[in-house]
């Protein structure tokens, strides 16, 4: 596949600085925070939005966390409320969400996901499937430093019963370590478990939501892989005829996030794509992890690079920072 550069009015990375990483953003060079910081501070003055974006998404997460310490010590002032200030929209949105660290992002996105009237089932899921247990852990310590809330709490009050039930799982998962040990034994028993769990007339959650939330994901793979070449069957498929209702998405959403996570959020992508909030929230979080293949994977579904479709989808100052995330063309 042929990635063609595309700039926005931005100095970009070198490309070697790019080798070994699925992200789009990498580490800054020759990084100068105070420089960063005087420049953000006569941008706001200015409200210079091209140059608020050129530095924004062209720091890591941990760099952006930098220039804000140093802009409070050069300005006596918070970067976020002064970003505030001058921006709207969905552009006020995308770079507030940079600036805060990647579990306060995800905590706000939970908290968003069950303000208000209804729930916000698929971002719930899309959270918490696509995090490890130590993330998940961060990300409940930050719920509650955020909100003064419990995340454990607000999931009870917000969802029900089985789906419940799944959700906790997720958040509580401690997944065995297997180093590397291919234990075929325990496949085989997961694959009977699941097998079993879909045998009577009501399939049985607990089994799949035990399992699904126990082992580690190179496991689960052989299980999943397995139970499809024994059953004839894709796992998706049967989860679908055999569930309905929020724990049947939970399930789907959570197998789908364990055999392939930038497929599965290509996918999301591509059927949310018109919710500004989704393509923020994937962009935001997979910046510095997997976005290039997130995009290849958009790339097969679509028919169409992730960048050629924002540049349709969005205009103005928020085309350009999604962009800039996004970084390049697929072809």
């Amino acid at each position: 596949m042929e990635i063609l550069l595309r700039t926005v009015e931005m100095p970009v990375i070198e490309t070697d600085m790019w080798w070994g990483t699925l992200g789009t953003v990498r580490t800054f060079p020759n990084f100068k925070p105070e420089k960063d910081a005087r420049e953000i501070q006569n941008a706001l003055e200015k409200k210079d939005v091209n140059t608020l974006v050129r530095i924004l998404t062209n720091r890591t997460n941990a760099q952006r966390q930098i220039i804000a310490q140093t802009y409070n010590t050069l300005t006596q002032k918070d970067l976020s409320p002064a970003l505030k200030k001058v921006l709207s929209g969905g552009l006020q949105d995308l770079l507030l969400g940079l600036m805060m660290t990647p579990t306060q992002f995800d905590a706000h996105r939970l908290r968003q996901a069950m303000e208000g009237l209804g729930t916000d089932e698929e971002t719930l899921l899309e959270v918490l499937c696509t995090r490890s247990a130590l993330q998940l852990r961060d990300i409940t310590i930050a719920y509650k430093q955020e909100f003064g809330r419990y995340l454990e709490n607000d999931l009870i009050s917000e969802t029900s019963k089985d789906f419940t039930k799944l959700l906790l799982a997720i958040l509580k998962k401690e997944q065995e370590n297997m180093q590397g040990v291919i234990d075929y034994q325990l496949i085989d028993r997961d694959v009977k478990s699941l097998t079993e769990a879909l045998s009577g007339k009501k399939a049985d959650s607990a089994p799949w939501i035990r399992i699904l939330t126990t082992r580690d994901s190179d496991h689960l793979n052989r299980v999943l892989s397995k139970w499809e070449s024994v059953r004839g069957e894709v796992v998706d498929k049967a989860l679908q005829s055999h569930f309905s209702g929020d724990l049947k998405l939970g399930l789907r959403v959570l197998v789908r996030s364990i055999q392939n996570t930038p497929l599965y959020l290509a996918q999301r992508l591509q059927t949310s794509m018109k919710k500004g909030s989704v393509l923020r929230g994937i962009l935001i979080s997979r910046s510095e992890e997997d976005l290039l293949g997130v995009r290849v994977e958009y790339r097969r579904l679509a028919q169409a690079s992730l960048y050629s479709t924002i540049e349709k989808e969005f205009k103005g100052d928020l085309q350009m920072a999604l962009l800039a995330l996004c970084r390049a063309e697929d072809l």
